[in-house]
């Protein structure tokens, strides 16, 4: 896992594509993290987004349910892939769909590192995101072999 890499946001709604490149920017600013965040909203790009630029992102951000490719499936796709799976990086769910127990089993099923409903509230929001990034910037993983 690469700490300072990208923060690959995977979102098919501009609502919230807005609201959370605001929410990262207030908080690598404040926290001094030099990440870079993208936002990228077709589900069925993102894998050959990760193979095609050989990018080693700090952490994933995915929704669930989208069009194309929902975040199971795009979970699975990329798990499936030795490369990427042995960049460890850590791939969390940020749905509204919080309740769905039907979804959480799902996720936890593939081995997910998270499961977060989004807050409704601008500041449980970022405070939500603050301590997902401070977690895992805190959390030790193999070397790149």
């Amino acid at each position: 896992m690469n700490i300072d890499g990208a923060i690959i946001v995977i979102e098919d709604d501009k609502d919230d594509q807005d609201i959370l490149a605001e929410l990262f920017a207030e908080i690598c600013t404040e926290q001094g993290y030099k990440n870079k965040v993208i936002i990228l909203e077709d589900s069925s790009k993102v894998f050959n987004y990760l193979k095609d630029n050989k990018v080693e992102p700090f952490i994933i951000l995915s929704d669930i349910n989208m069009p194309k490719l929902d975040g199971f499936a795009l979970r699975d796709l990329i798990f499936s892939d030795p490369e990427l799976r042995r960049v460890c990086i850590p791939y969390i769910f940020l749905t509204t769909s919080g309740s769905n127990l039907n979804n959480i089993e799902k996720a936890y099923c593939r081995s997910i590192q998270g499961y977060f409903q989004k807050p409704a509230d601008y500041n449980d929001f970022k405070n939500l995101l603050h301590r997902i990034l401070s977690y895992w910037k805190s959390s030790k993983t193999p070397p790149k072999y």
